[in-house]
């Protein structure tokens, strides 16, 4: 039983890195470019911050209910 997972992993592995990998270059699988770093960082503060004022945006709308 372990046996034959262990050759479907391996199988399903090899299918993956044949039909998936381009040669490995550094950032080729993100979904946003590495070329422009203003743009890059833009990317990143939009994403980590909105989701650090997430709460707080939450905490002020119940507050501000009535």
């Amino acid at each position: 039983m372990l046996g034959r997972t262990g050759l479907l992993a391996r199988n399903i592995t090899q299918t993956l890195v044949r039909h998936h990998s381009h040669g490995g270059i550094p950032g080729e699988n993100l979904p946003f470019g590495l070329n422009n770093r203003y743009k890059l960082t833009a990317y990143f503060v939009l994403f980590f911050g909105s989701g650090l004022a997430a709460p707080f945006l939450v905490v002020r709308h119940q507050l501000l209910k009535k």
